[in-house]
């Protein structure tokens, strides 16, 4: 499945409002729930999830059907949303599946005509009078029948339109948590770039223009811009060693799991002399641990796509997801060189 087109951060502002307004509607049973079905309709839409959108639309208008039947995108979509129930056909008594496809309006109008007709089979039966054919007596139990049958409807809309309530509820709620969630961490990226932005120009003059690029590259649709945006990382990180850390033709050894390791500080090992960096200027042994892990990480990904394109290789191309991941790795990481450069400066 391609990947679904992100919405914009206005899309995304006005989708969160829109949920919250959904939940109270509901929540409150201020608005009818045909006009809150229509609501919902448009948050999908604002979210760019589009089967959903077409399902609440059928859940204000209908789902279509022929004498054959529903057609099979419709019949999903009505399973998606609950509306499946099972019934012994009379003539081959086997249990056949169903979907109902009345609107919610039509729902609510079944459950209206119900409850009237409940009213009017609660009146007595009026019978001729044997004594006097001329009179009228009233029975005192009514149309026991009409009314059993009368109540089954009023049940079956009344559970209906109440799972129709609770679809319809439930992606709201769902949907709000994730918008609420992602603005929480699309603030805390803020702060985060803010302030590497403004410190990291200092230190990687070309660094700012280069981030710059990155965000271009990932609004784009085309995949190999994608990989740009990796490379451009890959490139930041490059110049952050150079600039903390240049090159020597020096080897350090280390131990780990018990062996001893040698650790080359060239102009290719970027990544290592950035951890080497790390280890000279901070005291932390656990701080220089994360770092060097996720840079070790970070920076064997990051190569893996730069030598998978410089060979004409698609396979490990990265998706716009995985592309934003190292992203936000990649100024996590700029963040905390840059911390340990104004503490040790």
């Amino acid at each position: 499945m391609p990947d679904t087109i992100p919405p914009t951060r206005q899309a995304l502002a006005e989708a969160l409002n829109l949920s919250s307004d959904i939940l109270k509607n509901l929540e409150l049973s201020e608005t009818p729930l045909t006009n809150v079905a229509l609501k919902t309709s448009r948050l999908a839409r604002l979210l760019n999830e589009f089967d959903f959108q077409k399902m609440m639309e059928y859940e204000a208008g209908g789902y279509p059907s022929t004498p054959t039947g529903v057609p099979q995108d419709a019949w999903n979509l009505a399973i998606a949303a609950g509306r499946k129930f099972e019934q012994v056909d009379p003539a081959s008594k086997v249990t056949k599946t169903y979907v109902y496809v009345e609107s919610i309006s039509e729902l609510e109008e079944q459950l209206r005509i119900a409850e009237t007709s409940l009213t009017s089979a609660r009146d007595p039966d009026v019978a001729i009078s044997s004594a006097n054919p001329t009179q009228y007596v009233w029975t005192p139990q009514g149309n026991i029948i009409e009314r059993n049958t009368v109540r089954q409807s009023i049940n079956n809309a009344s559970k209906r339109l109440a799972s129709r309530r609770t679809t319809i509820y439930q992606y709201a709620l769902r949907k709000h948590y994730e918008l609420k969630f992602s603005g929480i961490a699309d603030d805390i990226f803020a702060r985060i770039r803010e302030r590497v932005d403004a410190t990291i120009g200092s230190t990687v003059p070309d660094a700012v223009q280069k981030m710059s690029a990155v965000y271009d590259n990932l609004r784009s649709e085309n995949p190999e811009n994608w990989s740009n945006a990796v490379h451009s990382c890959r490139r930041i990180l490059q110049d952050l060693a150079d600039a903390v850390f240049p090159a020597k033709d020096e080897i350090r050894t280390k131990v780990v799991s018990g062996k001893q390791i040698q650790i080359k500080l060239g102009s290719e090992n970027y990544i290592n002399r950035i951890v080497a960096y790390a280890e000279d200027v901070s005291s932390s042994e656990r701080f220089n641990g994360i770092v060097g892990s996720h840079l070790e990480f970070l920076g064997d990904r990051l190569d893996a796509v730069f030598q998978a394109t410089q060979k004409g290789s698609h396979k490990t191309i990265v998706s716009r997801e995985e592309a934003e991941r190292y992203v936000v790795y990649t100024y996590l990481l700029v963040g905390d060189i840059l911390s340990l450069r104004r503490n040790s400066s």
